[in-house]
């Protein structure tokens, strides 16, 4: 399981409260998850996969041997952080108990290591009989979530316990399972990552060794906490990330645009990306000869960051500094100049941070005392500059 992550499968079993999980996946995505719906294929005489991927965004399959190609059953696995399985008919819990893989979803929990919450429903007398008491004490010795029904009136007009949870209770439960945080929803999150090339004529340019690793992270970061995210970036060639609203540019300027154009409804600002300071005063129109390659006069770029700055409403702006040491009192007095609330100051002068999976450094905020990072992922620090930025949006 992906750490942070809020994919989502929603397992639905062949029973009439079927389309009461319609509801339960609405809320999920209010909730900023993303949903992937994998029904048995005798629900489907209940709900059909039209609804499924009219509520979800996303295309259902059934069968392993739907879209083979894909190798669902596995892919799928590994993508969800979480599985939760709803409604759970006594044959489905008893499929599961047995270890059988005879339909997609059934093969996706084999193949998966999440936490599965279990939400059964079913007449009360399938409930209390032995074989089901049985299943159910089975898997929740296997790590499985298995909820109680609720007690209450029932399709066939009997009362008892085997009735659907309320959606409230099941989120409730779905949140004890999950544990993560979803202090971002609702919050829209401007990043930048990647470094900006500016043209000095049809095949060279002035660039510099940005990855964009560490913007990635931080809108992967965002993303899975529940915000609304617009990545921008400056010639990566990292892939797009599923979910995410993904800007590409290559110059300064290009990234300048791309920023004004969002930066009013944005609350927070994280400005990864390596922009080139300079220039040139000019970009040949054809490919410079080598005898004429002697200089290149450049002009100054625009401070984004500062521009931005002086735009600001209620925005938090993220900054980062890439420098040859850690002196905090240059990095302290950049801050304040570029108007940044929070910044990043790391040493790149071990040639450990560019295109790199870990990180070091400082976290400078307003108002506080500077925050040494030790060598760290890339995703860990996303996580403590959100964590920072929340704080300074009180």
């Amino acid at each position: 399981m992906q750490g942070f992550g809020r994919e989502v499968i929603l397992g639905v079993g062949g029973g009439i409260a079927a389309y009461k999980s319609c509801e339960l996946l609405r809320r999920l995505r209010d909730h900023g998850f993303g949903v992937t719906v994998v029904p048995t294929p005798s629900s489907l005489n209940f709900v059909g996969s039209a609804t499924w991927e009219a509520l979800s965004g996303r295309k259902v399959t059934t069968e392993v041997f739907e879209s083979v190609e894909e190798v669902r059953h596995v892919s799928l696995a590994k993508k969800a952080n979480f599985i939760v399985i709803a409604p759970a008919t006594a044959d489905l819990m008893a499929r599961i108990a047995a270890g059988r893989a005879d339909d997609l979803l059934t093969n996706v929990i084999l193949a998966s290591n999440s936490p599965i919450l279990i939400v059964p429903a079913m007449h009360p007398e399938m409930w209390n009989d032995a074989a089901t008491k049985a299943n159910v004490a089975t898997l929740r010795s296997r790590g499985y979530h298995v909820m109680d029904p609720d007690t209450g009136a029932l399709t066939s007009g009997d009362v008892g316990q085997g009735r659907f949870p309320e959606t409230s209770r099941i989120l409730e439960e779905f949140s004890t399972v999950v544990g993560t945080r979803a202090d971002l929803l609702g919050k829209k999150v401007l990043v930048t990552a990647g470094g900006t090339r500016e043209a000095i004529d049809p095949v060279r340019f002035i660039g510099n060794q940005s990855s964009g690793k560490q913007g990635y992270a931080i809108a992967r970061s965002a993303q899975q906490r529940g915000a609304n995210v617009t990545l921008i970036s400056a010639n990566s060639s990292l892939a797009d990330i599923e979910g995410i609203r993904t800007l590409k540019v290559e110059s300064a300027h290009q990234m300048l645009e791309a920023l004004e154009s969002e930066f009013s409804q944005t609350d927070i600002l994280v400005m990864s990306a390596a922009v080139a300071d300079a220039r040139p005063l000019q970009v040949a129109d054809s490919k410079i000869k080598k005898s004429d390659y002697t200089n290149i006069s450049l002009v100054e770029n625009p401070d984004i960051l500062k521009t931005l700055a002086s735009l600001r409403k209620h925005q938090i702006i993220i900054g980062f500094a890439a420098e040859t040491s850690e002196n905090l009192e240059i990095a302290q007095e950049k801050m304040v100049a570029k108007g940044a609330d929070i910044l990043y100051l790391n040493d790149i002068s071990g040639g450990d941070i560019f295109n790199s999976e870990t990180t070091h450094g400082y976290i400078l905020a307003r108002g506080k005392e500077p925050q040494k990072v030790a060598q760290t992922t890339k995703d860990t620090l996303a996580h403590q500059l959100l964590d920072e930025a929340l704080l300074q949006l009180g």
